[in-house]
């Protein structure tokens, strides 16, 4: 064990020494009570990594009466699969017990891998534990998901990372009990935070930190900050550009701008850049929700998003995160309507589905001679030669007339369409 990585060697032995996810395996909590009964049924770990999804399962080896096997997707094939579930099948080889397969990375199993498991796993010939750092509902077969229970993993809280760092400082066996390392209960802190929920990544710094620094003249190591930043070069980043927290993260930060909430939208932009994501999609991201969301309200703040696409692309990082936060902000501190999307979504459904009838006779162009005798642009009136530089005329179809698309607001720029409109009707005698 001396040889292992501190995160290996630490990994919790029982449910008492497990830090965090309290929401599933809690006291009275229907996974802890089927762990601690034995009565274990497939399910499906996923979450973030270093968030304790192998480490659980290793409780679970430990805990269980069960014959416990793992396997790793990336290296595992059909023919494993196989070997294990002819052993489990064996009365002498099993010893009568059940076989619970631990799969790490299921994921990574392919449609005929997973479809070889599934049988096996229906009949009960093997429990599985599954874990996963992708969305099981998306990345593995669905009648496996169907027959497991899914339990995600959250990032681990700070004060579960301080927990676990405090652990592996006192274990004699596993951690550094043996040594003299000196560490302010700040400094524990800073590492947790720093994290950003991977216990993994906490020990991994932290063990880092004491085999680098030399003991002083009475043997104790002395943990500074400063030694900490050394050891920590940046913040771990929660998701990567093409995982689930990709989605998630996108998905906040168009919903805070949605939600007029500037803050938290350039919080998750800030994300997204520091991920490495691909800054012209942030750009589209923001300029959909400019168009979508800000709407008439404000339509100055699709030009600010599309200049602010055209000069992310222009200059790139680091300097893009400016002009993107530019159009961020004012995509979130506008007012809102979405009336404009509303409209072209109603008309697109009477256009796909109904008979909108003909354009009518007068608004038709006559570009080429005799038109006209047929009846072509004949009666339209130009506006400009009237009053208010509008008239009144039919502009929809004989089989639209009366319809309704756009309803504008009382928000932001859409109260002075309002008060044009409502001119218009009162110049052309509209007015109900």
């Amino acid at each position: 064990m001396e040889d292992k990585p501190l995160a290996y060697r630490m990994s919790p032995l029982t449910l008492d020494e497990y830090a965090g996810q309290e929401h599933i395996i809690g006291k009275g909590k229907m996974l802890r009570r089927m762990i601690e009964a034995d009565r274990l049924s497939s399910i499906i770990l996923f979450g973030p990594p270093g968030v304790g999804k192998t480490a659980l399962a290793r409780v679970i080896a430990n805990t269980t009466k069960s014959r416990f096997e793992q396997l790793n997707a990336v290296t595992a094939g059909v023919s494993d699969i196989k070997k294990i579930v002819g052993d489990a099948s064996n009365p002498l080889l099993s010893e009568g017990r059940k076989t619970v397969l631990f799969i790490d990375e299921i994921h990574r199993f392919n449609k005929l891998q997973q479809d070889a498991l599934l049988p096996y796993v229906e009949d009960g010939t093997v429990v599985l534990i599954g874990a996963t750092t992708e969305n099981p509902f998306f990345e593995v077969n669905k009648a496996l998901v169907s027959r497991s229970t899914v339990c995600q993993l959250k990032p681990l809280e700070s004060k579960d990372i301080v927990k676990v760092l405090q652990n592996a400082l006192s274990d004699k066996e596993r951690g550094f009990g043996s040594m003299d390392v000196k560490i302010s209960e700040k400094t524990l802190l800073k590492i947790a935070e720093t994290s950003n929920g991977d216990a993994r990544s906490a020990l991994n710094s932290i063990e880092l930190a004491v085999i680098t620094t030399p003991p002083s003249s009475d043997g104790s190591i002395t943990i500074t900050d400063e030694v900490m930043k050394e050891c920590i070069q940046t913040k771990t980043v929660l998701f990567d550009k093409d995982g689930e927290y990709h989605y998630d993260n996108i998905s906040a930060m168009i919903k805070s701008m949605r939600g007029s909430d500037p803050d938290a939208a350039i919080l998750y932009l800030a994300r997204a850049l520091a991920a490495g994501e691909d800054i012209e999609f942030l750009a589209r991201r923001i300029m959909i929700c400019a168009a979508e969301d800000v709407g008439m309200a404000n339509p100055n703040a699709l030009l600010v998003a599309v200049a602010a696409h055209e000069c992310a692309r222009s200059v790139g990082m680091p300097e893009a995160r400016i002009p993107l936060a530019e159009a961020c902000i004012i995509v979130a501190s506008s007012p809102k309507s979405n009336a404009a999307y509303l409209a072209i979504d109603k008309a697109l459904d009477d256009a796909t589905n109904t008979d909108t009838g003909v354009v009518p006779m007068h608004l038709r162009n006559a570009p080429a001679k005799g038109m006209e005798e047929l009846g072509y642009s004949v009666g339209y009136k130009y506006p400009h030669d009237f009053p208010g530089h509008v008239t009144k005329q039919q502009y929809m179809t004989d089989k639209t007339l009366g319809k309704k698309y756009y309803e504008p607001t009382d928000i932001g720029y859409e109260r002075k369409i309002i008060e044009y409109l409502d001119y218009v009707k009162k110049m052309t005698g509209q007015e109900e």
